[in-house]
């Protein structure tokens, strides 16, 4: 069974329609005890790092979902809900993120560029490319020594960035697959199936 953390902070219906769609079942999870009996989460997400971190935190969710990380069951981030899985964001530089990753989210700052990035815009993945519909302030900078099998897919908005990502059992999208059209919703099958 596939979960949809609902932690107040993620536009749901549009993630479920897509995993229905794809003939995959799900079901939200608002509880300790719901994110333990699954097979596979999704942790979506749309706002302010910070607000989420806090909801995260105040509905006792953050042990939990550190926990079923740690189980080695695939969790999947999508948007803030990848930016979640890594130590931090300079939207809120005093909250910490779930640190299950090294690594910090930072603005963008070019003025030349158009905030927040939102649209569609190309993603690298080397063997195949396709385009996503991103919504984002924040972004991970694209690291130099990454393993190939962790940086899964590149975007470019003024300098690289870290569109997608593998590492074990984690995986992220900074993109809305379930909103880019059918190349993300292809893309959207492998990441929760793999």
């Amino acid at each position: 069974m596939i979960g949809i953390l609902d932690y107040g902070c993620g536009n749901l219906r549009s993630l479920e329609n897509a995993l229905a769609f794809l003939g995959l079942e799900s079901c939200r999870v608002a509880t300790p005890e719901a994110i333990g009996e699954m097979d596979r989460l999704i942790q979506p997400g749309v706002g302010h790092f910070g607000h989420a971190m806090t909801q995260l935190r105040s509905r006792n969710l953050e042990a939990s979902v550190k926990a079923f990380a740690a189980s080695g069951r695939p969790l999947l981030g999508i948007c803030l809900g990848m930016q979640l899985i890594f130590e931090g964001s300079d939207e809120a530089p005093e909250v910490p993120g779930l640190a299950l990753l090294p690594g910090r989210f930072e603005p963008f700052t070019d003025p030349a560029l158009k905030v927040p990035h939102m649209g569609w815009s190309a993603v690298d993945f080397g063997d195949r490319q396709g385009t996503a519909y991103f919504v984002h302030t924040y972004f991970l900078p694209a690291w130099d020594e990454a393993v190939p099998s962790q940086m899964l897919g590149l975007a470019q908005y003024g300098r690289p960035l870290v569109a997608a990502f593998r590492s074990g059992n984690l995986a992220g999208c900074q993109f809305h697959p379930e909103k880019s059209g059918s190349w993300g919703l292809e893309l959207l099958k492998e990441l929760v199936t793999w």
